[in-house]
């Protein structure tokens, strides 16, 4: 097997130094210090003889692995796929790859992984924290090693924090069935302390105390089942008379929310006006169509790497506390206007906030 070749056979070959063949490799303000004929007569060379650089050998040399650790709730779910995608793309593009984990929102996986991650010496992390992590986190900050957290956050923790306006756009997708005469309007949501949750559901009490509404919820266990989930939305449906709207808190509870609402054979919107929480592909597809509340999948992963690609160039590795939250939007459908001609509307939250 022929040898491979090194950077300081590379030099010899070409008569000049290991450290001017690394400042070309690297680029940056050192490869501008290297003249431009003998940049070219490098980059050919390397080019003619297909030589890679030893990652691992580069990392010993650097102290950057180049990879970034990404930890999400589950990354089969739409959401958190579309935005792994979307982050992993424009990584790559900057010369960093990702590691996907999923914690199914399990706080010792979420410890193991995050162990995980710091063994592989992931020179940043992306955040979608579980209950219970805080700690972690906080060895995380003192890592030295940028962190952006998303999706949820710890509000007792200083982090650098993408998230949605959850509270704005609960209350447009209440305000929504209001104005459009649904007036026993129940909220389904999960029974989490997560502060994304918590935020919907002061969102809908906001929307339904301004009406001089009765707030009614069902908090459900998360991990039921898809038959029990049903089963309970069911059997809340029909213990609260005259129910004619419900917003349900995520798009899988929506989903078990319309099974539910076809074994009552109630027909939508007529008898109960629905609107999901993170829109669904299917959605549109539904008959009725759904109205869904829509996160902003391509500006949160575009921030995520803004911040994260800038943390990492200027050697920025304590990112200033701040919370990014991103507004949402309505796409209005059939499932929540009554006696009209459709047409597709779409209502905003608030625009973006710093806090």
């Amino acid at each position: 097997m022929k040898k491979k070749l090194s950077i300081h056979d590379i030099a010899r070959e070409l008569g000049v130094s290991a450290t001017t063949i690394s400042f070309v490799l690297k680029g940056g303000e050192r490869g501008k210090k290297v003249s431009e004929p003998v940049k070219q007569r490098i980059l050919s060379y390397i080019e003619s003889i297909g030589y890679k650089p030893n990652p691992i050998a580069q990392n010993l040399r650097t102290g950057k692995s180049k990879i970034i650790g990404m930890l999400v709730e589950d990354i089969s779910d739409p959401f958190f796929s579309a935005i792994g995608r979307i982050v992993e793309d424009s990584l790559y593009k900057s010369g960093y790859k990702i590691f996907h984990a999923s914690t199914d929102n399990d706080t010792e996986k979420a410890r193991n992984l995050l162990h995980l991650f710091r063994e592989r010496q992931v020179d940043g992390y992306i955040v979608a924290p579980t209950p219970g992590i805080q700690k972690e986190i906080l060895e995380l900050l003192h890592e030295a090693k940028p962190v952006i957290v998303f999706d949820r956050y710890f509000p007792e923790i200083a982090t650098t924090n993408v998230v949605i306006d959850n509270a704005g756009g609960a209350y447009t997708a209440t305000m929504h069935l209001i104005e459009n005469g649904f007036t026993k309007i129940a909220f389904v949501t999960l029974d989490s302390d997560q502060i994304q949750m918590s935020e919907r559901l002061a969102g809908f009490n906001k929307a339904i105390a301004e009406a001089n509404l009765e707030s009614r919820c069902l908090k459900v266990r998360y991990k039921t089942s898809v038959q029990n989930l049903s089963a309970e939305i069911k059997e809340f449906i029909s213990g609260y008379a005259g129910v004619d709207g419900i917003l349900f808190g995520t798009n899988y509870l929506a989903v078990s929310g319309l099974k539910a609402i076809q074994d009552l054979q109630m027909i939508i919107p007529n008898d109960i006006g629905i609107v999901g929480f993170d829109d669904n592909s299917h959605f549109e597809l539904f008959t009725p169509s759904i109205t869904a509340v829509a996160q902003p999948v391509e500006q949160i992963s575009k921030k995520i790497v803004q911040l994260l690609i800038k943390a990492l160039s200027e050697n920025d590795t304590v990112l200033t506390a701040k919370t990014y939250a991103l507004p949402t939007e309505l796409i209005v459908r059939e499932s929540s206007v009554r006696n009209a001609t459709f047409a597709v509307k779409t209502n905003m939250s608030k625009s973006e906030t710093k806090l």
